[in-house]
């Protein structure tokens, strides 16, 4: 009797159920992949759908808003712990209005009144700032002012801890009835009030955080400045208390390659001082102002912040304007990705990263470097003051020599820095 064969052109049945069962498998395994992957995208930042905006034109005309406003990308909502506010870039936005201007803001000084100085430009005051991973939330004043409700705010620091603290107060004052809020000037200490929230937005003069001869008044000789590098007691006294306070040191450490240090009393004068390499009493002076946070401070009732070092541009040379003076004249920002200039020092970045990564106290950087290295048209130039005068009109023909491309607009890029320091109150 002869074997049975399968008819020509069929498949045995029991080839076809495998075939079948594996095609199953592999759309299960498909299946469940494929939803793994959604659960595990929610647990993550919720991701928006934002239109890329950019306005560079090409050479045929058309605009990149032309070609990528369609494009979807896949930038999260903001997570500090997730997010580097660090890497991104300034997009030109012709709509943005700014929440105040220097002719609404009763409480900016004129060094930052560049508008009300006479700056004919306005483009500088339509940058935004877009990370490359997330959204960056818009400043909400009534959010903020929540968010401080019962507290003390402190900014400590330089006169550019100042440009951020008169910023702070600029960006939240205008929604404050005019009875509900008040200003207080010191010489050292000013206090910004806002009755109906029980808080206030401070700002206290140290630019150096540790002790020195030219705390107050100013000695306008870097050479004569003495810095009292192992105490920060007499100015540590006023931090007491404050629920959240941001700190800055860096530009008038950068006067010279030594500084005049020393320990113990002043009494003995220049006598008693060490010249010491700027970047070794830096790191002593930061160790100080450390060990005072992490012996004194209780970090579940105050939170620190540092804001990082903001950048001068003094040379035009960085940018490759060989014929420009300075930031004397500039309108747009450094578009050069990843630009480093000579006005911020990575070695003294990288002293108070050592210093912050070993207190016992969290300390939060407000990272503002590098994208504030891009914005060389944001400084107050030429339309500032000079000892608390308006430039004439010989010194503002003069730019290399009075152009003030330390301190910034306001409004402005400082503006930017507060946006940052909000999303991380």
């Amino acid at each position: 009797m002869g074997t049975a064969k399968t008819p020509r052109g069929r498949l045995p049945l029991s080839i076809v159920a495998i075939v079948i069962f594996i095609f199953f498998m592999i759309a299960l395994l498909y299946t469940e992949r494929f939803s793994s992957s959604i659960f595990k995208f929610k647990s993550c930042s919720r991701r928006a759908s934002v239109a890329k905006s950019t306005k560079s034109t090409r050479d045929d005309g058309t605009t990149e808003d032309d070609l990528v406003n369609t494009e979807v990308d896949d930038r999260f909502e903001f997570d500090p712990n997730e997010c580097s506010v660090a890497h991104g870039k300034w997009v030109f936005n012709s709509s943005f209005k700014p929440l105040y201007s220097d002719r609404t803001c009763p409480y900016l000084d004129r060094q930052f009144s560049c508008v009300k100085n006479g700056r004919p430009d306005s483009d500088y005051l339509r940058w935004e700032w877009q990370p490359d991973d997330c959204i960056l939330p818009r400043f909400s004043p009534t959010i903020a002012l929540e968010k401080l409700r019962g507290k003390r705010l402190m900014f400590v620091g330089d006169s550019l801890q100042r440009n951020q603290w008169e910023s702070f107060v600029c960006l939240v004052e205008f929604v404050i009835p005019d009875d509900g809020k008040s200003m207080r000037r010191g010489r050292s200490h000013s206090v910004f009030t806002v009755k109906e929230y029980n808080a206030t937005i401070e700002f206290y003069w140290a630019p150096f955080l540790v002790e020195s001869n030219s705390d107050n008044p100013i000695i306008g000789d870097p050479k004569k400045r003495i810095l009292k590098v192992d105490s920060v007691s007499k100015h540590a006294k006023y931090w007491v208390g404050v629920d959240i306070l941001a700190f800055n040191t860096y530009v008038w450490w950068m006067s010279g390659t030594k500084v005049k240090s020393l320990w113990g009393s002043f009494a003995n004068g220049e006598e008693g001082s060490e010249d010491l390499d700027t970047a070794v009493a830096y790191k002593i002076g930061l160790k100080t102002w450390a060990n005072w946070i992490d012996s004194t401070l209780d970090p579940n009732k105050t939170r620190v912040f540092f804001t990082t070092m903001s950048p001068t541009h003094a040379r035009s040379e960085d940018w490759n304007h060989e014929d420009g003076k300075k930031c004397f004249n500039e309108t747009k920002p450094v578009s050069k990705r990843g630009h480093w200039g000579t006005g911020s020092n990575k070695q003294m970045m990288s002293v108070v990263a050592g210093v912050v990564e070993k207190m016992r106290v969290p300390v939060t950087f407000i990272n503002i470097t590098q994208l504030s290295e891009y914005r060389k048209d944001g400084h107050s130039s030429i339309y500032n003051e000079l000892g608390g005068k308006l430039l004439t009109d010989e010194q503002r023909a003069d730019p290399k020599h009075y152009a003030d491309c330390i301190h910034w607009c306001l409004p402005g890029v400082p503006d930017t820095w507060n946006q940052i320091f909000w999303a991380h109150l």
